[in-house]
Parts: C-alpha cells; sequence; structure tokens
C-alpha cells in the first residue's frame, strides 16, 4: 500500500495564512472542557467481547503540541480538546462521560437510580461510560432513557446501559413525537448507502495520525461496537410538556426538523440546567450532512434555539449538550445561544439573498462569509458543517437540486462524461498533464475535477488514480472540517488501494433492523424489492406475527410492494403465521424458508410461491459499494 505524502508548499503555505486568521486564543474551552473532571478509564480503551478494541483514544495520542503541515491548525485545536475523555461533573446531580464515543453520554440522579440521556453509538462504550458512573456515584439501576433525537449516535448502544428483561418490563424510554419513523428512514431505509457514505465521512477506515484520520470535528469518530434500536416507551409532542421521572422535573421543547427531523431539548428545573441535545454545539454544524440525510430547516433551526433562549435562557446555570463540553453561568450560556441562533439564520438569509439575485449554488458557496461577531467565536468554526456546503443546503431545500441552467438539467453520467472529457482534452496524456501543471501550482481542486473524468472514464489507469489520490490528499490536509478531512483522505487511500472486487454483495450489519417493530421491517423491504425483477407478478400475502399478535396484508401490484397494517384480504394467495424474529431472519436470509418450515416456526397455508417469489425479488446492497471509481 502506498503510504501517504507529505505536505506540499501550496499546502504548508495555506496552513500559516489561516493560523494568521483564527480567533484569539483565550483558553476558556480548555478550562470548560477540563471543568468537572472526576475519572477515567486508562486510554477511555473499550473491547468488544471478542477482544478487539471497540473504541481506543491512545490511538489519538500524537495530538499534542503545534499542529503539523499536514493538519488545518484550527481542526489540531478541536482535535485536542475532543482527546480529553472521563466522567464529568455538570453540576451536582448531572454528570457526562465524554469523548467514550463520537457523543456524550449523560446521567442524571434520580431518587433510586440514573437517567440516562443518549446511550452512544454502541453498546460496549455505554456500559463501559455506566460502569464507570457507578463505581463514582454509587451502584444504582438505570431508571429511564431519553433519546434527543433520531441519529444512531444517541440511541445505538442503549443495550449497554439496559438489558432485554428491562426492555421486555417496558423501562421508559422517552424520544421526541416522529423519533422511529426518522430513525428508520436515515438508518433502515437509506441506510446501505448513508452507512458506506459514513465510513468516509468518519474517517472509519483511516489510519490514525498526522496524515490520517486526527478529529470529526463533532467528537473524534464513531465507535465500532454493537448497534441497536430499540422504540422508545414515550413520546414528547408538545413544547412545554413535563414529566417528572424518578424524583426529577423534566420539562420538554419539542424541535422538529432543526439538526435532525425530530429532536427535543429540555430543562431541568431543580438543577438550573438546559440540555440544548445537538441543536447547540461547539462549532458550525451541518443543515445537510456529507454522509447524505434530509436537509435540515436552517430557519426553524433558528427558530427554536431562539424558542429555547426565551424559555430557559433566565434561568440557566449551566448549558449542556450531547456532543461537546458545557457552559456555566447565565450570561455564558444566553451568548452562545443568540449566537447559534444567529448563525443559521445568517446562513439561511444571506444564501437566499443571494440566490434571489441569480446566483447558483456554487457561487453562493464561494462568496458567503461570517459577519466579524461570529467569526471571531471559536464554535463558529466548520469543524462539522461547512459554510461552504451548509450555503448549498439552504439552496437545495428551497429551490432544489437543479440550479435553472438548461444545459444541466439532463447532465451525462459520470462514466459517460468522462470518456467526452478524456476525448476533448486529447486523450488520458491531455488530461494528466494539464493536471501535473495545476497540481505544481496548488491548484488541487480544478485536478480533482478534471482528473475525476479520466478515472471514470478508465479506472485502470494508474498514474490517474495516483494524482487524484495526491490532489484529494492535499486538500484533505487544508481542511479544517473534520468530515471533508476524512472524504478526501479516504478517497485518497481508496484510488491507491482499490478493494478487490466480490462475486457476491457484502451487506452491513442488521442489528438495527432486528430490533424494529414488523411495520417498519416491512417499509425496509420495499425499498430492497427489484422492481424490473418482480415485472407484473401479482400477489396477495396474509401476515400474522404470531408473537405480537400483529396482522398485515402485503400486497405485490405494478412492480410495488405494499403493506397495510391491520387487515387481510379473503382471496389472498397465502397465509403466513410465523414469530417477528423469525421473519426477519427470513427476510434477510439468515435462515432459509426450508429452515422455518421444517422446525415448525412459520406455518403456511396457499401458494408458497407468492412468498419464494417475494423473497427472490429482494436485492442484498453491497455495503462496499465504490465512491471514487465507477
Amino acid at each position: 500500500m502506498e503510504t501517504p505524502k507529505d505536505a506540499t508548499h501550496a499546502t504548508c503555505c495555506a496552513q500559516a495564512a489561516l493560523k494568521e486568521q483564527l480567533p484569539k486564543e483565550t483558553g476558556q474551552d480548555f478550562e470548560d472542557a477540563r471543568r468537572g473532571f472526576i475519572a477515567t478509564i486508562p486510554h477511555a480503551k473499550v473491547l468488544h467481547e471478542a477482544g478487539h478494541a471497540v473504541w481506543d483514544m491512545s490511538q489519538f495520542d500524537f495530538t499534542q503540541g503545534e499542529a503539523p503541515d499536514t493538519v488545518n491548525p484550527s481542526l489540531w485545536r478541536q482535535a485536542k480538546l475532543n482527546a480529553i475523555h472521563g466522567l464529568f461533573e455538570v453540576t451536582p446531580g448531572i454528570y457526562q462521560v465524554r469523548n467514550f464515543d463520537l457523543s456524550n453520554i449523560t446521567f442524571i440522579e434520580g431518587e433510586t437510580g440514573y437517567i440516562v440521556i443518549d446511550p452512544l453509538i454502541s453498546a460496549e462504550p455505554a456500559a463501559a461510560a455506566l460502569k464507570l458512573m457507578r463505581e463514582h456515584r454509587g451502584d444504582k439501576p438505570v431508571t429511564a432513557v431519553i433519546y434527543t433525537h433520531s441519529h444512531v449516535d444517541h440511541y445505538g448502544g442503549i443495550k449497554g446501559v439496559i438489558s432485554d428483561e428491562d426492555i421486555a418490563k417496558g423501562l421508559t424510554i422517552i424520544a421526541p413525537e416522529g423519533f422511529l419513523e426518522a430513525a428508520v428512514s436515515e438508518n433502515v431505509l437509506a441506510g446501505n448507502a448513508m452507512g458506506r457514505r459514513a465510513t468516509y465521512m468518519y474517517g472509519a477506515l483511516l489510519p490514525r495520525g498526522p496524515k490520517g484520520h486526527v478529529d470529526a470535528g463533532l467528537g473524534k469518530t464513531v465507535s465500532m461496537g454493537s448497534v441497536s434500536l430499540v422504540p422508545p416507551t414515550k413520546s414528547i409532542c408538545e413544547t412545554g410538556e413535563t414529566l417528572t421521572i424518578d424524583g426529577v422535573e423534566i420539562v420538554f421543547q419539542v424541535t422538529p426538523d432543526t439538526e435532525a427531523p425530530s429532536e427535543m431539548n429540555f430543562y431541568f428545573p431543580q438543577f438550573k440546567a438546559l440540555c440544548m441535545a445537538e441543536n447547540c454545539s461547539c462549532h458550525l454544524h451541518n443543515i445537510y450532512t456529507p454522509r447524505g440525510a434530509q436537509v435540515r430547516d436552517a430557519k426553524a433551526w433558528s427558530y427554536y434555539i431562539n424558542e429555547a433562549i426565551e424559555l430557559f435562557a433566565g434561568k440557566t446555570d449551566v448549558l449542556f449538550a450531547s456532543h461537546h463540553w458545557p457552559r456555566w453561568g447565565e450570561d455564558r450560556a444566553r451568548d452562545f445561544l443568540k449566537k447559534q441562533r444567529d448563525m443559521y439564520k445568517y446562513v439561511h438569509d444571506q444564501t437566499l439573498r443571494l440566490a434571489n439575485h441569480g446566483l447558483v449554488p456554487t457561487e453562493i458557496a464561494e462568496e458567503i462569509r461570517m459577519p466579524p461577531s461570529l467569526e471571531e467565536e471559536w464554535f463558529s468554526r466548520g469543524y462539522y458543517g461547512t459554510l461552504n456546503h451548509n450555503a448549498k443546503a439552504v439552496y437545495q431545500r428551497y429551490l432544489g437540486w437543479f440550479d435553472g441552467n438548461p444545459a444541466n438539467l439532463h447532465k451525462l453520467p459520470p462514466e459517460e462524461a468522462g470518456k467526452r472529457y478524456v476525448e476533448a482534452m486529447g486523450g488520458a496524456d491531455g488530461v494528466l498533464k494539464t493536471a501535473r501543471a495545476a497540481f505544481e501550482k496548488g491548484e488541487y481542486r480544478w485536478v480533482a475535477e478534471i482528473v475525476n473524468h479520466l478515472v471514470f472514464a478508465d479506472p485502470a489507469n494508474e498514474e490517474a488514480r495516483h494524482l487524484q489520490a495526491d490532489a484529494l490528499e492535499q486538500m484533505g490536509y487544508q481542511a479544517e472540517s473534520g468530515p471533508w478531512r476524512a472524504f478526501y483522505l479516504t478517497g485518497a487511500q481508496e484510488l491507491r488501494s482499490p478493494r478487490a472486487p466480490s462475486n457476491a454483495p457484502r451487506p452491513g450489519a442488521n442489528g438495527q433492523l432486528k430490533t424494529l417493530p414488523v411495520n417498519e421491517v416491512l417499509d425496509a423491504l420495499s425499498v430492497r424489492l427489484n422492481g424490473p425483477k418482480a415485472g407484473r407478478r401479482e400477489f396477495a400475502i396474509n401476515l400474522t406475527v404470531t408473537d405480537t399478535g400483529e396482522q398485515f396484508l402485503i400486497s405485490l401490484e405494478n412492480a410495488t410492494l405494499r403493506h397495510e397494517p391491520g387487515k387481510a384480504h379473503d382471496d389472498a394467495d397465502l397465509t403466513l403465521a410465523i414469530k417477528r424474529m423469525d421473519f426477519i431472519e427470513l427476510v434477510i436470509a439468515e435462515k432459509m424458508l426450508a429452515e422455518v418450515k421444517a422446525t415448525g416456526a412459520a406455518k403456511l397455508t396457499g401458494d408458497e410461491a407468492a412468498l419464494t417469489d417475494l423473497l427472490s425479488f429482494l436485492d442484498t446492497f453491497d455495503f462496499w459499494f465504490e465512491i471514487v471509481m465507477p
């Protein structure tokens, strides 16, 4: 494998120039990030039961001293802050374990046990965090779990803090209204594509080091443990709704279509503490996330932060969130909220101002700049979201992907366009000659644009792949955004060392699917249906889920798979009675139909061809699809 290159002269100059433009360093963020420290475990290292590390902060011990030339100096500072890990007291009664995963896990001391907020991405780090909490604050049970929103780093580790028995007994799990629908939309319906792109965004495949993965901006990276999706038992539907859980009063504020489609903030009157979920964090967040998701509503985001100011700021002694470190004092909390509020409104308003002047997304992204009062704040820096891609996101939300130019209405796909561009530039040699000259000038964006055409026209051209990798690498070194750096460097790595092709799809994990209600599983099946293969085939299946008592009518017509809860067809082709887990294992091919029939796990009445055809029409997605090559 070809090793990463050094920073070029052009990159060194870019890093030095940026360093001169950064906000003044006061040390306040480092003081806040360390405040209330109680304890940690060595290197925050957490092992899977198989023995491999699910999380290991020792990999980031290199983030010491001044930034190397291969890392943006602003991102390097954020990387140092995100390396501070352990159990911290936010205020008496509220504790956080930070940097045991991408997100924070928060513990609220109730009368009899702990209320857990956001149990991380995977079970193993969540369990380690709970163990640390119990060692220092008492061996108490978990009495409730709160999901602040519908992203996996805020619910995936729930089985590290509660057991299957807790779930069966109906332990209180609180989430904002629409949580399950939003979580399934991102992590199941679009989960294969989003999961693959997330390997780019969070640097999961990159070596840790000054030439590899340094930081994700939002946190270090993602843990690699056991992920589950356990549905909530209580939904919060209205702002002002108040619950008392284990003796702790909680006042909720619902904030839909902000950082997530389903999200909420909440306030603890007895602690004078405000949790802002992921609506306010120590950077500019994503209005559009490069891993892929619905574009967020920057206007609504700003509105709900302002509502939080009106509802809670005047009685808040400490503000904490699902990422990064808290802020103490009413004045500091209010100032932070006001500037975060205005940051998202500014991006929204200025993008539309420029769009109404006729600028297209790429032009707007080059022109827009933060105002001086926001630019001087570290928490407005683009460590995760960037002004560039957030402006494009605002444009997309209002005006869509089309910029109005008819030349862009029906463009050629990448491979076909690549061949035409290469031919027009005098063949591969012409492209490479132009690109090499641009590389020597430090024009890496231009190199990446033109060589991309050659890579897609001829992915076997090693010189093209390696030159493209060199350009992406320098762009990664210069990136202030952790995700941008990770995208660039992962692209470079895969161009230099292409993954061996596979004769069969290599699906991702199905852990989340196994914990879902059957209705959501059937939603996922409709996305897997291969329409051309189904063709004109029609059938109806009456499905009875024997252990939940649910009934569904599943129908295939017009190459579209539909399901209707609580219905049955008098003339259905097939009636299937089966337990939920057996049905899930059947549709994800962990069990064969003959196996579930032989064990008596499934009872079929009617034409079995309806079920065998359905199973044969389902695609199995390959997690490792190509991104930087055709």
